[in-house]
C-alpha cells in the first residue's frame, strides 16, 4: 500500500515527499522487515521508541513516533537514505488508525459490539455470538475463552488481543462474510488505546467491582478506563448499561450513543424479574414476557437481560429473541454443573473477583434453600492485585459451610504465601471451617471426600482454563477433568 494513501486513510496529517510502498505495519521491532512501517508505542513495560534505530536497521522505511530525540536525529544523519519520520501525539491511537486503514476499515463493514465491565463479559459476548448465529447470520467472537470466525475456532491468550492481531482478526471476519462481531473489551485495552481504529456499533456495560488494581491502582482509574469506551462511541451506536450497578449510569454521562438500560431492581428499558431458580435453569420475565432459560443465578439473569437488550437494539424481534434465548447453554467454565454418582453436585466457575465469587455463592444458596451444604475450593492468582486476596477468603467463608483455600495460577509467587494472604481476611470462627491445601488437585479431591448427598462443591477461579501457570510455565490442569476423574472412579464403586 502506498504510504501517502495509507496516511490519508488513517486520518494522520503529514507531508509525504516520497513515493513509498509499505509492505507491512509492525509495532514489534523483532518482526520488522524491509519495506515495513514501524510504529513506536509506549507500553507499560517497554517503550517502542527505544527500538526505532533497530527497526530502521532491519528495513523499516517509515517510522511513526511521538518523539524524535537528539540521539535519533544523529543516527538518521549517518544514513545514506533515512526513513520517513511521522510524529504524532499518540502513537497507540495512530497504530489502530493505520491498521484499520491498511485492512480497508473492516469494522465499518460489519456490526461490531463491545462488552466491558468486571464480570459477565465472556458470557454476554459469547451468547450474542451464538444467538445471532441461531438467527442465521455469520458472526465473529473475540473473547477470553476463544476467538471465532463464524464457526472457525481461533485460540486466544488475552481478553483483548494486541492491535495488530485484533485488526487482522476483524479483517478476516469481514472477509469471511461475517455480518456481526461481538467482542470483550478489557479495561487494559481501553486504557492503552488497543481498540483504537475500531468502529463500534454498540457497547454494553455489565458492572464494576474491584479488579485489576495492580494495574489501575485505584477504583476511580478503573472506572475511568471503562467510561472512556462509552465516551468514544459514535452517535450512530447504542450504549446499553446495567442500571442496577452503581457505576452503570455513570457510563452514559458523556456518550453520544443512544442510551438504553437493563435492570432487575430499578426502572429500565429492558426489565427482568426472577420467578424461580433451580439447578437446571431459571424461570424469568423479561419486559413482561415469560421465558425459561438454562442458566442459574441472578448474575446470569443480568447477563441474559444484556443479551436480550442488545439483540433488540440491533433490530431483532423481541419474541424471536426470547425463543432463541431459551435454547442457549452456559459458556464453558461459567457455572458449569457436574453431578456426582454419590448424589452431590459440583460447580466449576471462573469467579476470580470478590464480587463474582459472591454472585456464584449466592446463586447456589438461592437454589439450595439450606437443603445442603456448600463446600468452596478457591485460590488467588500470583503477581496480581494482592488487596483482593483477604476479601476473596472473607466472602467465601461467609457464604460457605466448608472452605478450602488452594493454589490458582501462582505464577512467580509461592502458593503458600498467596494462601496466607487470603487467610489474613478470616475471623477465628472462619478458620474453624477452613482447610489450606496448596496442591489444587488434592484440594478438589478433599472437597469430594467431605461432600455428602445434597451438598454442592464450588470450584472457583479458573473455569474454562486448562492450565496452571507456575514460574512462567503453563502446566496442564483442568478443574473439570479433575472432578470427572473422581466421579468416574465413584461410578465404579
Amino acid at each position: 500500500m502506498k504510504l501517502e494513501e495509507l496516511i490519508r486513510a488513517a486520518g494522520i496529517s503529514a507531508v509525504i515527499d516520497r513515493n513509498l510502498n509499505i509492505s507491512s505495519i509492525q509495532s514489534d521491532s523483532r518482526k520488522v522487515e524491509i519495506g515495513c512501517l514501524f510504529v513506536a508505542v509506549r507500553g507499560t513495560v517497554v517503550d517502542g521508541h527505544q527500538f526505532i534505530e533497530k527497526a530502521i536497521t532491519q528495513g523499516a522505511i517509515c517510522i511513526v513516533c511521538e518523539e524524535v530525540t537528539d540521539s535519533l536525529k544523529s543516527f538518521l544523519e549517518t544514513l545514506e537514505e533515512a526513513p520517513v519520520i511521522i510524529q504524532v501525539s499518540n502513537s497507540a491511537v495512530a497504530l489502530g488508525n493505520l491498521l484499520s486503514a491498511w485492512y480497508g476499515h473492516p469494522s465499518r463493514k460489519l456490526t461490531l459490539v463491545g462488552v466491558t465491565g468486571t464480570n459477565g463479559k465472556t458470557t454476554i459476548a459469547t451468547l450474542l455470538y451464538e444467538l445471532f448465529r441461531k438467527f442465521g447470520h455469520k458472526a465473529g467472537l473475540i473473547s477470553t475463552v476463544c476467538n471465532y470466525i463464524d464457526g472457525q475456532k481461533i485460540p486466544t491468550d488475552h481478553t483483548t488481543p494486541d492491535p495488530i492481531t485484533l485488526h487482522a482478526l476483524i479483517a478476516n471476519m469481514e472477509k469471511a462474510g461475517c455480518e456481526y462481531a461481538f467482542m470483550e473489551v478489557s479495561s487494559h485495552a481501553i486504557d492503552q488505546d488497543r481498540i483504537s481504529g475500531l468502529f463500534f456499533s454498540g457497547g454494553i456495560f455489565t458492572n464494576l467491582t474491584r479488579d485489576h488494581l495492580d494495574y489501575h491502582k485505584t477504583v476511580e482509574n478503573y472506572l475511568r478506563a471503562k467510561k472512556k469506551f462509552f465516551d468514544n462511541l459514535p452517535v450512530s451506536a447504542f450504549a446499553l448499561t446495567n442500571a442496577d450497578d452503581k457505576s452503570g449510569l455513570t457510563m452514559l454521562q458523556n456518550t453520544k450513543a443512544k442510551k438504553s438500560t437493563y435492570a432487575l431492581r430499578t426502572f429500565a428499558d429492558f426489565k427482568g424479574k426472577v420467578l424461580e431458580f433451580h439447578f437446571e435453569g431459571t424461570d424469568i420475565f423479561i419486559n413482561d414476557r415469560a421465558v425459561s432459560v438454562q442458566f442459574v443465578g441472578k448474575f446470569n439473569v443480568y447477563n441474559l437481560l444484556a443479551v436480550y437488550g442488545a439483540a433488540v437494539l440491533l433490530g431483532k424481534d423481541p419474541d424471536a429473541v426470547l425463543v432463541n434465548l431459551s435454547s442457549l447453554h452456559p459458556v464453558s467454565g461459567r457455572f458449569q454443573t457436574m453431578r456426582s454418582p454419590l448424589g452431590y453436585m459440583a460447580i466449576v466457575d471462573y469467579a476470580h473477583t470478590p464480587d463474582a465469587l459472591v454472585n456464584v455463592l449466592n446463586s447456589i444458596r438461592e437454589v439450595l434453600q439450606k437443603r445442603g451444604h456448600i463446600l468452596t475450593v478457591v485460590g488467588c492468582g500470583g503477581n496480581r492485585d494482592k488487596g483482593k486476596r483477604p476479601i476473596m477468603a472473607k466472602e467465601a467463608a461467609k457464604l460457605s459451610d466448608q472452605l478450602i483455600l488452594t493454589s490458582d495460577n501462582p505464577r512467580f509467587e509461592k502458593p503458600e504465601d498467596i494462601i496466607q494472604d487470603m487467610v489474613a481476611g478470616l475471623k477465628d470462627e472462619d478458620l474453624q471451617k477452613t482447610i489450606c491445601i496448596a496442591d489444587r488437585s488434592q484440594a478438589i479431591k478433599t472437597a469430594t471426600l467431605l461432600a455428602k448427598k445434597g451438598d454442592v462443591i464450588l470450584v472457583a477461579g479458573k473455569g474454562h482454563e486448562d492450565y496452571q501457570e507456575i514460574n512462567g510455565e503453563k502446566h496442564h490442569f483442568d478443574d473439570r477433568e479433575q472432578l470427572q476423574m473422581i466421579f468416574d472412579a465413584q461410578a465404579k464403586l
